[in-house]
């Protein structure tokens, strides 16, 4: 193979170039066509060629400019920046940071979160506010003044003292999550086309022809940088922001001044597992250089500064296309339609399915199948569909239509009370679909925990009649099992799974009673519901004859989840299960201990956290041994934390409770605090 010629490279280039300023174009003036991520990695891969082939560039690069030159045929006239507004260079893992770090010394790093907004600049002359431009190319913006004025957020006029004669003050424009959320479901009431994000309303809203306009959407603003500047002088970035704040505009409540690169690191981690934290979307963390000198001796490259770094999370974002949609059933009859999507790496897996929640969400939502579409996956939430990329496409697109009878078994689907979104099939017995969910879940490690019964063996023994539903599991014996598939050898007789699954089942027949409380599918029950009523009654029995108003009453399940139990107990095929497993020999009762054996209520009205690896206790003991002396166990860090109790290997929860000024307790700190 020979290698390519310098024609052939250039071409490349330029097609890479030309891709590059078209989803940039879109991105700042028009509706995106892809992801950020997917952007990110076209721009990656151009830097990247341009590092190798340098001969093949043949004119100016879009990896040396700031933005997009703002459109000459608009509403609005193009100004010049007083002083340049800069972009900022990516980092994607933390390799790439500390070779940014080790690069960039400092005795002191700022760190900002990276907010997915509209970029502004705010020129203010004798304190008047004169000027709101866009970013534009880092030299001329779009002149957006009237509709910044609709901003409570931008005052006409700087308050304090030592107002400077001329400043240009940076920052982004968005929109708070729960505010997002909010305008979207007015908008679906006025039957109007939904945002498909934050981003995209914000920077659409400072764009609009008609101040008015902007001014219906919950517009806010973070400040996050200083341009040219006459009558002001400042040693350190941190410095510029106090008198920011102290003039009336806002700064972020989330910059951290930190002192060393392992702070860095750590506030990477931080941030990266509670990005949902914050009440504005954000994709990254910008880390900044924070004396003012130092920044001026670093410098800057054509579009960024050289003091200043963005560390991208994985994307949450992408766009795929939309192949099918199916209708999947759950275990309490719910049908939910999916995408099935073509395969996409996007917050760390790649995924092909994604929910649409109900039926009248998916037509919502405007997708068609064959659709381009953005698909959204949030840490560890199920990945749902955001909604068509309109401009994609192409006529061959077919509408979605939802088929009224259940995909499992035929019956026809129905919402359980006028006005539900969600539809449901009422054969809530037989279904295969509900039997298969019902077992799966109930196999789970919160119920069970029987691990040899997976997806494929509950259809197997569904489908091969050995089950007709769940009362006649812990009757199985080695013949019914072989009379299935996944439990059998190719000769027809028992495997090893099939003799797992006999003795788990039978170890399964005396786990806690709020396991096997779990195990019903009663509709709202988790574990938190079923701990607090097998801790108050101390058997099922106990449970099916108690009244809604007194279960209500408990700690834990208020009066939905006790509705939910009495109305499961009225069915009787549910209460055959419940007497068939007990039959055959399923515990149906606590042992509970007797008053006297009981711990003091020493940790009544406190929250503690436990977070690492402790000697004497497991998660769970950890979590029983809090909660059997009145204190409460809480998952996560916050101002309302009493104590954490640190073992080996802490991590984010740790740093989160030194920043809070939360009481940090080793492992004999607990057991002094449990008075063991």
């Amino acid at each position: 193979m020979t290698d390519p010629s310098l024609t052939e490279l250039t071409q490349h280039w330029q097609r890479l170039a030309e891709q590059v300023r078209h989803h940039r174009h879109q991105y700042y003036y028009a509706t995106p066509e892809i992801s950020d991520a997917d952007f990110d990695q076209l721009f990656t891969d151009l830097k990247n060629f341009e590092e190798e082939h340098p001969e093949a560039v043949t004119g100016p690069s879009p990896t040396q400019e700031v933005a997009p030159a703002p459109p000459t045929s608009t509403a609005f006239r193009n100004v010049n920046h007083r002083e340049r507004m800069l972009s900022l260079d990516n980092v994607f893992d933390t390799e790439q940071l500390q070779q940014w770090l080790d690069r960039t010394p400092a005795s002191e790093y700022l760190t900002e979160l990276k907010i997915d907004g509209a970029s502004i600049n705010l020129l203010y002359i004798q304190g008047k506010l004169e000027l709101a431009l866009t970013r534009g190319d880092g030299t001329t913006g779009e002149d957006i003044t009237h509709n910044a004025r609709t901003l409570s957020d931008i005052p006409d006029t700087l308050q304090g003292d030592n107002i400077p004669e001329l400043v240009e003050i940076r920052g982004e424009v968005f929109i708070d999550v729960d505010d997002f959320a909010a305008m979207n479901a007015q908008r679906q009431a006025e039957g109007l086309k939904m945002f498909a994000n934050p981003r995209n309303a914000a920077a659409g809203a400072m764009r609009q022809k008609n101040a008015e306009d902007t001014a219906k959407r919950p517009l806010k603003l973070i400040c996050h940088g200083i341009g040219a500047r006459e009558g002001f002088d400042v040693d350190s970035q941190w410095d510029a922001y106090q008198a920011i704040e102290s003039w009336g505009l806002p700064v972020s409540p989330y910059t951290k001044r930190l002192h060393s690169t392992k702070d860095v690191l750590r506030e990477v981690t931080y941030w990266g597992e509670h990005r949902h934290s914050a009440t504005h979307e954000m994709d990254g963390l910008v880390i900044k250089v924070n004396d003012l000198a130092d920044q001026l001796s670093l410098g800057t490259t054509s579009r960024a500064p050289r003091w200043a770094i963005a560390y991208k999370y994985p994307p949450e974002e992408a766009m795929t296309v939309l192949k099918n949609i199916r209708v999947g059933i759950g275990r309490t009859g719910r049908a939910t339609p999916y995408a099935v999507m073509e395969p996409k790496y996007v917050a760390g897996s790649t995924i092909s399915m994604a929910t649409l929640h109900n039926p009248s969400e998916a037509h919502r939502k405007g997708i068609q199948l064959g659709d381009s579409i953005m698909i959204r996956k949030a840490g560890e939430v199920i990945p749902e569909v955001l909604g068509p990329v309109e401009d994609a496409r192409t006529g061959r697109e077919r509408p979605f239509i939802f088929s009224s009878l259940c995909p499992e078994c035929g019956t026809p689907l129905a919402p359980s009370k006028e006005g539900d979104a969600d539809w449901r099939c009422p054969n809530t017995r037989r279904c295969p679909g509900q039997l298969h969910t019902r077992l799966t879940y109930l196999a789970g490690r919160g119920a069970f925990d029987i691990d040899a019964l997976g997806e494929k063996a509950a259809y197997d023994l569904i489908h091969s009649g050995v089950l007709t539903d769940e009362s006649t599991l812990f009757s199985l014996t080695a013949e019914d099992l072989e009379r299935t598939s996944a439990y059998t050898t190719r000769s027809g007789a028992l495997n090893k799974q099939g003799t797992t699954l006999l003795e788990k089942l039978q170890a399964a027949k005396d786990v806690d009673l709020w396991r096997v409380i779990v195990a019903l599918s009663i509709r709202h029950v988790g574990p938190t519901a079923a701990k607090a009523l097998a801790k108050h009654y101390g058997s099922l029995e106990k449970i099916r004859q108690a009244s809604p108003e007194s279960m209500a009453e408990i700690d834990g399940v208020g009066a939905t989840i006790a509705h939910s139990i009495a109305d499961w107990f009225t069915v009787d095929w549910h209460v055959d299960i419940v007497e068939a497993w007990a039959a055959a020999g399923v515990r149906m009762e606590e042992d509970l201990p007797e008053p006297d054996d009981l711990p003091e209520a020493t940790l009544e009205g406190l929250t503690i956290v436990v977070t690492g690896t402790l000697e004497e206790f497991d998660r769970t003991q950890a979590k029983e041994a809090i909660e059997s002396r009145g204190g409460k166990a809480a998952g996560s860090v916050s101002k309302n934390t009493d104590y954490l109790v640190a073992g080996a290997k802490a991590g984010s929860k740790l740093t989160k409770a030194e920043q809070l000024g939360v009481p940090v307790l080793d492992e004999a700190g607990f057991k002094e605090l449990l008075g063991l």
